[in-house]
């Protein structure tokens, strides 16, 4: 019964934790192809949006995502493996993000052009991710 708990606790930190990137990347996005006041002021909200929500889920998918891992005895499968190193971009990204976030409120740093691609880099990771955790594929 408690697997169940510690799952639907993972699957409620991924989804807010991906949508807390996906506000993020789109964000910083749309603040680097159109820069006004109004985007400061979204700029600074995702900003504590993500200090506030988006942070505290990421540590909540690793902590129950390695507690239903040593539960279902799935370490040396090739698909957890591969899924691991997907949330470990996915981390990393998170980290990039939020850097960019926090220099956008302090000033108006640049946007290098790059960050175009990070919202369909972020969904396309939780679809392997997805895919990887229901069919198990290796």
């Amino acid at each position: 019964m408690i697997y169940l708990w510690v799952k639907a606790l993972h699957v409620a930190a991924v989804l807010c934790w991906s949508g807390g990137m996906l506000a993020a990347a789109v964000t910083i996005a749309v603040h680097a192809a159109k820069e006004d006041a109004a985007g400061r002021g979204m700029i600074a909200a995702v900003s504590r949006w993500d200090r506030r929500v988006t942070t505290p889920a990421m540590l909540v998918v690793w902590g129950a995502g390695l507690a239903l891992a040593m539960q279902g005895q799935w370490f040396g499968s090739l698909w957890l493996t591969i899924k691991l190193g997907l949330v470990a971009g996915l981390s990393a990204l998170h980290g990039v993000l939020a850097g960019m976030l926090r220099r956008l409120v302090r000033s108006e740093a640049p946007v290098p052009r790059w960050f175009s691609h990070v919202p369909p880099l972020i969904v396309g990771s939780a679809a392997a991710i997805a895919v990887l955790v229901v069919v198990k594929p290796f």
